[in-house]
């Protein structure tokens, strides 16, 4: 499946940035030696940078870098709705990449009060923030009438993996995909850095108009409190989660009206918020 050309010739990513290399690898295995070609996962950093003033360097797969660049400032609160980011520019540069983002002056004002020319480890969740309360910032509450049955929700996890197509080549990288309860996963992004692929997710989510309500999340990681609150701030009512959630996670989750799920997997998940939305016999 690796070796797929239909799989290497779709992950080209922004700017001619590899999503991936290829290295010679020595691999042991029940004490035998042998040489192969592995696939290894690349991250590059990613400078933000707004009405010219840079904001933060994030370590990122070079891929969907203009919905990252919309879903991380919608998430980190840095704009308000998609409208609000005027324009995007992609630039190459020797070290990374340069993602210059116009936004309306009022919203650049509001910036002063974070911290700016930070670095971000991969996937950073609360980047940019230097107080307590710009870290934990509160979303308003979720509405919708979504009605998810398990069944619905154990094929949508079945598909993930085929979806997962870096994944697939090289192992090492997180996936956030939105998915339906009648037409299953609709579309997938994966990133080195879980809070990065949610971010280009949400990016895809709202460029498209996707009905944030109608549909849900599923992401490869812990749900951790950020996950909940990217997910919430944009209005997604059900957040899965393939490992297990935080504490804060679940509080949040329960203020905003979100439910919250983990230890998605074949056959078995724990609902750990707002119950109400999942049925448990399928739906015809």
């Amino acid at each position: 499946m690796a070796n797929d050309p239909a799989i290497l010739q779709s992950l080209a990513a922004d700017l001619g940035w590899p999503s991936y290399l290829q290295s010679t690898v020595e691999r042991w295995h029940n004490g035998q030696r042998s040489i192969r070609q592995d696939f290894i996962a690349e991250e590059v950093p990613i400078s933000l940078i707004y009405n010219g003033i840079p904001h933060v360097v994030m370590l990122a797969s070079p891929t969907n870098l203009e919905e990252f660049a919309l879903g991380f400032s919608l998430t980190e609160g840095i704009i308000h709705t998609p409208q609000e980011l005027l324009s995007t520019h992609l630039y190459n540069r020797s070290n990374g990449i340069e993602i210059q983002i116009k936004i309306p002056d009022e919203r650049f004002q509001c910036m002063s009060e974070k911290g700016r020319n930070l670095t971000g480890r991969t996937g950073c969740g609360l980047c940019g923030a230097s107080t307590l309360k710009q870290a934990i910032r509160q979303p308003d509450a979720v509405y919708g009438d979504l009605s998810l049955s398990s069944a619905q929700l154990q094929s949508a996890l079945n598909a993930l993996k085929q979806h997962q197509r870096l994944n697939q080549l090289t192992g090492s990288v997180h996936a956030a995909a939105w998915a339906t309860p009648q037409q299953g996963v609709k579309q997938l992004r994966e990133d080195v850095g879980r809070h990065n692929a949610l971010d280009k997710l949400i990016g895809w989510l709202t460029r498209n108009g996707e009905d944030v309500a109608g549909g849900f999340i599923i992401v490869t990681s812990r749900a951790s409190y950020e996950m909940v609150q990217k997910a919430a701030f944009v209005g997604v009512t059900l957040l899965v989660a393939i490992s297990a959630p935080t504490g804060l996670a679940i509080r949040l989750a329960n203020e905003a009206g979100l439910t919250l799920i983990g230890f998605a997997r074949e056959d078995q998940h724990v609902i750990y918020t707002h119950p109400q939305r999942l049925t448990h016999s399928p739906t015809p």
